[in-house]
């Protein structure tokens, strides 16, 4: 199995596109509707009707829960060549949280009855879609073990580990994490505060582990991180955030 380690930073086999053919996913355009969106607006609201789904063709999209007591978790920043949305039966289910745009974006939106009638239509595309589909569900899945089996700190590594795979430019330096965050993204990314995440990037600089200027992270020592999780390399085709 290939991992973030072995291959170049701009492979990403958890996209859409490379679970379906060409034929298939020119079906899937075929039902698009382009909609372009500014930094800073939001696709949807948690609560709002969930009938669409949305293809990311530029740009970067963050899907945010907010709980009642005011904190929030970042649940996947989607780049181009993501899918996202609730599926199931259209208008029946409401999104379970919001959809903000991190950069100027431009979005093919699929309405879900269109994406039924290509499932019924075409058995090879609704077997490909599965597929992506069971590959998101193993994703989710292995985030949520980074943050409960390594606590804080692990899931903090983990974390800049997906960054680096999923946005991640390397160098003579380290790796480069093309995307600009603060304290409070990367505490949000991993349902922690920002005060926490301050402590441990000070103890990671302080190792030489990692450095931080200007809102953009290198991860300078990507084997320090990875002991931190068990020591084994996350799947290529997990690594994502």
């Amino acid at each position: 199995m290939q991992t973030a380690t072995k291959q170049t930073m701009t492979e990403r086999p958890y996209h859409i596109p490379q679970f379906l053919s060409s034929a298939n996913m020119e079906r899937l355009e075929k039902v698009m509707v382009l909609q372009r969106a500014s930094e800073g607006s939001h696709l949807f609201w948690e609560g709002d009707t969930a009938d669409k789904l949305y293809f990311v063709k530029k740009g970067a999209v963050k899907l945010m829960k907010s709980t009642e007591d005011g904190r929030s978790i970042i649940l996947q920043i989607a780049q181009a060549g993501d899918l996202f949305g609730e599926f199931g039966d259209p208008g029946a289910m409401s999104f379970g949280y919001d959809a903000v745009v991190l950069a100027e974006a431009t979005l093919g939106v699929i309405a879900l009855s269109d994406l039924e009638n290509l499932m019924r239509s075409s058995g090879d595309f609704a077997v490909e879609f599965v597929k992506w589909q069971s590959l998101m569900q193993r994703a989710a899945q292995t985030k949520l073990r980074d943050l409960l089996l390594y606590g804080k700190s692990g899931a903090l590594a983990a974390t800049l580990i997906r960054l680096a795979s999923s946005c991640g430019i390397r160098s003579e330096r380290g790796v480069r994490i093309s995307m600009r965050l603060t304290h409070t993204d990367l505490a949000h990314m991993i349902g922690s505060t920002r005060e926490s995440v301050n402590r441990l990037i000070s103890e990671y600089r302080a190792e030489g582990a990692l450095d931080f200027q200007k809102g953009y992270i290198t991860v300078k020592d990507e084997a320090f991180f990875k002991d931190m999780v068990g020591g084994t390399d996350i799947p290529l085709e997990l690594c994502r955030i």
